[in-house]
C-alpha cells in the first residue's frame, strides 16, 4: 500500500511545483525594444553628450618625477592640474549588442586637446605655467552589462574594458617655452602611461555614478488625481543580435481609497481587478529606433483604477453644461432646461452619471473600444430639502478611442459610438423611451465626452530617456496591445513639455452637487 502511495505524492508534489511555477509568471504590461537604429542614432547623440560632460568635467592630477640626463639634472618634479579637455573626435566609433550579454562600445582613432596648468620643480629651477596637451591614438572598447536591481530600476555594469592611448605631444607657454619644448619628449612617454592607466577607472567612476542616477529614478509615478503609475522592469533586458527588449511592470492602482467608500454604495456588485497581463509578441520589425508595445491590461488597468477612485462620476447642472457645452444653435442647456420644465417646476435641475462597472477595453486591429456600464439620474434640489431623484436609468455608452503622442505622452480621447439604456426589448417601441434615449445621447455626446476628453489630454507618460523626443511615431491597435513606432531626436537644450488645460474649474468627483456654476 505504502509503495503504491509514494509515486502519487511525487506526481502531486511535480504537478503542484508546476502550478506555483505558472502561477508566480509575471508578464509585462509594456514591451519598449531598442533597435540598432537606435544605437546608431546614440553614437551621434552620445558624440553631444559626452562633448557636453567632458567641457564640464575636470580630470584628476598627474604628478611625478623624471630626471634629464642631457641636463645633468637628477631630477624633475613635475605637476599637472586643471586638466580639461578642450576638443577631441572619435571619428570611428560604433555601438553593437552582443546577444544575451549587453551593448559593445569600440571607437578607435580618437583624438583630443587637452589644457592643463603646471608646475615644475629641480635642484636648478622651479617655475609654473600652463601647456596644450594633444592626445592621438585613442583606442576603446568595452561592454556595458544591463541588469536590474531589487526595486525594478536598470542598472549598468562595465565589463572587459580597454582604453589605450598611442601618442601624446606637451606643448608649454610662457617666456622659458622654448626651453621648456626642448625637453618635453622625455615627459610625454610617462605622462601617455599614467593617462593609460587612468583612462578604465575614470569610465567605470562614471557609469557607477550613471548608476547612482538610475538608483534614484522614480518607477511609481502619479499620474494624476487617480492614479499611479508603476513602471518597475520586471526582468533584466532581453538581448539578441538586432535588439534589446525592456520587460516593465506597468500597472496602474488607484491613489485616492477615500474614493471606494464615496462610490461603493452605487456599484451593482464589487469591482473585479483585471487579470494580470498576457504574454504578446512584438512583430519583427527594424525601421524605427524604439518600439512600445503597450498591453490591453495597461488600459484594463487604468480603467479599473479610474473606476475605483471615481473619476468616472460626473455631476453637472444646466448652467454648467449651458456654459461649457454648447455645440449647437440650440443649446444642450436649453435642452435640459426643457426636460426639467417637464419632468418639474422647480429649479435647480442636475444631471448625475455614475459608472456602474469598470468599463470594458477591447483592442483588435485597427479597432481600440471602451464600453461604459453607467447610470444617469435626472435630480433637483427644492429649497430647504435634500436632493431628490426624478428619474434614474441604466446604460451602456460605446465610444471609440482614438490616440495621438503628444510631447512624450500618449494622449487619448472618446467619440460616441452607441448608446443604448438598459431596458427590455419590448419598452423600445415606446417613443418616449426613444426620445429619452435620444437626449441623453446628446448629453453625453456634447457634453460628458468633451469633458472627460479635456481630462485625458494630460495623457499618459511613456518611458523616455532624459532630454529625448519622440519623432516620426505612428501608433497602430494590435490585438491585446498598442503598438508604438518612433525616432528619437536628443536635445541639446532642455523645453519645456506643452501643458495641457482642461476644465478644471469643474469637479470630477463629485460626492454631492454643491450648486454652484463652472467660472
Amino acid at each position: 500500500m505504502c509503495t503504491k502511495t509514494i509515486p502519487v505524492l511525487w506526481g502531486c508534489f511535480l504537478l503542484w511545483n508546476l502550478y506555483v511555477s505558472s502561477s508566480q509568471t509575471i508578464y509585462p504590461g509594456i514591451k519598449a525594444r531598442i533597435t540598432q537604429r537606435a544605437l546608431d542614432y546614440g553614437v551621434q547623440a552620445g558624440m553631444k553628450m559626452i562633448e557636453q560632460m567632458l567641457k564640464e568635467k575636470k580630470l584628476p592630477d598627474l604628478s611625478g618625477s623624471e630626471s634629464l640626463e642631457f641636463l645633468k639634472v637628477d631630477y624633475v618634479n613635475y605637476n599637472f592640474s586643471n586638466i580639461k579637455i578642450s576638443a577631441f573626435s572619435f571619428p570611428n566609433t560604433s555601438l553593437a549588442f552582443v546577444p544575451g550579454v549587453g551593448i559593445k562600445a569600440l571607437t578607435n582613432h580618437g583624438t583630443a586637446n587637452i589644457s592643463t596648468d603646471w608646475g615644475f620643480e629641480s635642484p636648478l629651477f622651479q617655475d609654473t605655467g600652463g601647456a596644450d596637451l594633444f592626445l592621438s591614438g585613442v583606442y576603446f572598447t568595452g561592454i556595458i552589462i544591463l541588469t536590474r536591481n531589487d526595486f525594478g530600476h536598470p542598472t549598468l555594469k562595465l565589463q572587459d574594458c580597454y582604453a589605450q592611448l598611442s601618442h601624446a605631444h606637451v606643448s608649454f607657454s610662457g617666456e622659458l617655452s622654448v626651453l621648456y619644448n626642448s625637453f618635453a619628449e622625455p615627459m610625454e612617454k610617462p605622462i601617455l602611461k599614467n593617462l593609460n592607466e587612468m583612462l578604465c577607472p575614470i569610465i567605470a567612476s562614471e557609469v557607477k555614478a550613471l548608476n547612482a542616477n538610475l538608483s534614484t529614478l522614480e518607477v511609481l509615478t502619479k499620474i494624476d488625481n487617480y492614479t499611479l503609475l508603476d513602471y518597475s522592469l520586471i526582468s533584466s533586458p532581453e538581448i539578441t543580435e538586432n535588439y534589446l527588449d525592456l520587460n516593465l511592470k506597468v500597472t496602474l492602482s488607484s491613489s485616492e481609497s477615500s474614493a471606494w467608500l464615496v462610490y461603493s454604495t452605487h456599484w451593482k456588485t464589487s469591482p473585479t481587478p483585471p487579470s494580470h497581463p498576457v504574454p504578446f509578441v512584438l512583430p519583427e520589425r527594424s525601421n524605427s529606433m524604439l518600439y512600445i508595445g503597450i498591453a490591453e491590461y495597461f488600459f484594463k488597468s487604468a480603467s479599473f483604477a479610474h473606476f475605483t477612485a471615481g473619476a468616472f462620476n460626473v455631476t453637472l447642472s444646466t448652467e454648467e453644461i449651458s456654459n461649457h457645452f454648447v455645440q449647437n444653435s440650440q443649446g444642450l442647456g436649453n435642452v435640459l432646461s426643457r426636460i426639467a420644465e417637464i419632468y418639474i417646476l422647480s429649479q435647480p435641475f442636475m444631471v448625475r452619471i455614475m459608472a456602474t462597472e469598470p468599463p470594458m477595453i477591447n483592442l483588435q486591429p485597427g479597432n481600440f473600444t471602451l464600453d461604459i456600464p453607467a447610470s444617469i439620474m435626472m435630480l433637483t434640489q427644492p429649497k430647504n430639502s435634500t436632493v431628490e431623484t426624478i428619474v434614474s436609468m441604466d446604460f451602456v455608452a460605446s465610444t471609440s478611442v482614438g490616440l495621438v503622442i503628444l510631447g512624450q505622452r500618449l494622449v487619448c480621447s472618446l467619440s460616441l459610438n452607441r448608446f443604448r439604456l438598459a431596458l427590455p426589448e419590448s419598452n423600445r417601441s415606446n417613443i418616449e423611451v426613444l426620445r429619452f434615449e435620444n437626449i441623453l445621447s446628446s448629453i453625453l455626446h456634447f457634453g460628458v465626452l468633451p469633458l472627460a476628453n479635456a481630462k485625458l489630454q494630460q495623457g499618459f507618460p511613456l518611458p523616455n530617456p532624459h532630454k529625448i523626443s519622440f519623432i516620426n511615431s505612428d501608433i497602430e491597435v494590435l490585438e491585446g496591445f498598442l503598438l508604438i513606432s518612433t525616432d528619437l531626436k536628443y536635445e541639446t537644450s532642455s523645453k519645456q513639455q506643452p501643458s495641457f488645460h482642461g476644465w478644471e474649474g469643474l469637479n470630477l468627483i463629485s460626492g454631492q452637487w454643491r450648486g454652484k456654476s463652472a467660472p
